[in-house]
C-alpha cells in the first residue's frame, strides 16, 4: 500500500492550529493534524476579549474550531502526542501513534508549557483565581482587591497595569526590592507594597503570609515562565528567540523557521498569548505556507 503524503502535518490542533488547518483546507490541501489534547488554557473556564467569543468557554471555542475545519474532506485528525519529526529527502516525517507519517510541509503549533512560582496553593488556581493576563480575566474581578505576586523585576509590568481593573497590592515575595524610580511609580499609581513573604494561598485567593496576617483578593497575578511543550523544534535544530520569560521559535513574517518549509505559530512562537491573537498567527501561518507550497522550494 502506498504511504499517504500530506501536503501538511499540523501538530498542535488547538486555536492556532485549527487557524491554520482552516486555510489549508479551504484550499484543498491534504492536512493531517496531530494533536494531544492539552491546550494551554485548559484551566479557565471563560475566555475573554476574542470577538464573538467574549465570556465562552474555552474548551466551547476550540471544540466549535475542530468541527469546523473538520468539515473539510482534506483535513486529517489525530489524537496522539507527536514524538519525533525529522528532515526527509521529499519533505518531513513525524513519528505519532507508533507510526509515520509524511509531509511536503510541517507546521508546529505545539504551544508551551507554564512554569509556575512555587508556591503552596497557586497551582490548583491557576486559570480560575491566579491569573497572567489582565486584559483577559481583569475585568471579571468587578474592581475588586487585586494582588500581583512578584517573581522578579519583571512584575512591576503587572502592578502598574492593574489599578486599572481594582486596587492593587504588589506582594513582593522576597523577589525583589523596588529602586527608587519603581517606588515612585507605584505611589503614583497607588499600589500599595507588601514585603512579608507569602506562605500559602487559600480559599479563592487568600494569602497567608509570613507574619500571620492574611490578605484576601478578588483575584491574583502572577507571572509565569515558560517552556516549549514540545521537543519537535529542538529536534529539528530551529533557531530560538530569548524573552523576559522564555523562548520561542524564530519565524519571519510569514511565520517560516529557520528550517525552509517548516512554519511555526501561536504560543510557541510569539511571545504574547491570547486566544485572538493565536488564532491570528494561524491564519497568517496557514497563507503563508500555503503560498510556500505553490511558490517555494525546499
Amino acid at each position: 500500500m502506498t504511504e499517504i503524503v500530506h501536503d501538511v502535518i499540523i501538530v498542535g490542533g488547538s486555536y492556532a492550529g485549527l487557524s491554520a488547518a482552516l486555510q489549508l483546507g479551504r484550499a484543498r490541501r491534504r492536512v493531517l493534524i496531530i494533536d494531544e489534547g492539552r491546550r494551554r488554557n485548559r484551566f479557565a473556564a471563560t475566555s475573554h476579549g476574542f470577538l464573538t467569543q467574549d465570556g465562552v468557554d474555552p474548551a466551547i471555542i476550540a471544540a466549535e474550531a475542530r468541527a469546523q475545519v473538520m468539515e473539510y474532506g482534506t483535513v486529517d485528525w489525530l489524537s496522539a502526542r507527536a514524538e519525533t519529526a525529522e528532515r526527509t529527502e521529499d519533505g518531513f516525517a513525524v513519528t505519532a501513534a507508533g507510526k509515520r507519517h509524511q509531509s511536503r510541509r510541517l507546521l508546529l503549533a505545539t504551544g508551551v508549557r507554564d512554569i509556575l512560582p512555587a508556591i503552596v496553593g497557586l497551582e490548583e488556581r491557576w486559570g480560575k483565581a491566579v491569573f497572567h493576563c489582565p486584559y483577559c480575566h481583569g475585568y471579571e474581578l468587578d474592581q475588586g482587591p487585586i494582588g500581583v505576586i512578584a517573581g522578579s523585576e519583571l512584575s512591576m509590568h503587572h502592578a502598574l497595569m492593574l489599578p486599572d481593573w481594582g486596587p492593587t497590592t504588589l506582594l513582593l515575595n522576597e523577589a525583589f526590592e523596588p529602586d527608587a524610580d519603581q517606588t515612585r511609580s507605584l505611589i503614583a499609581r497607588n499600589v500599595t507594597v507588601e514585603r512579608s513573604p507569602i506562605t500559602a494561598i487559600t480559599g479563592h485567593a487568600d494569602i497567608m503570609l509570613g507574619d500571620g496576617r492574611q490578605l484576601s483578593f478578588a483575584g491574583l497575578f502572577a507571572l509565569s515562565r515558560f517552556e516549549m511543550a514540545s521537543p519537535l523544534a529542538g529536534q529539528l535544530g530551529l533557531q530560538f528567540e530569548d524573552g523576559p520569560l522564555g523562548a520561542v521559535i524564530k519565524t519571519d513574517a510569514m511565520k517560516e523557521t529557520s528550517m525552509p518549509g517548516v512554519f511555526a505559530c501561536g504560543d510557541a512562537a510569539r511571545p504574547m498569548a491570547s486566544v485572538a491573537l493565536t488564532v491570528g498567527d494561524g491564519n497568517l501561518a496557514g497563507a503563508g505556507l500555503h503560498r510556500s507550497l505553490l511558490f517555494g522550494t525546499i
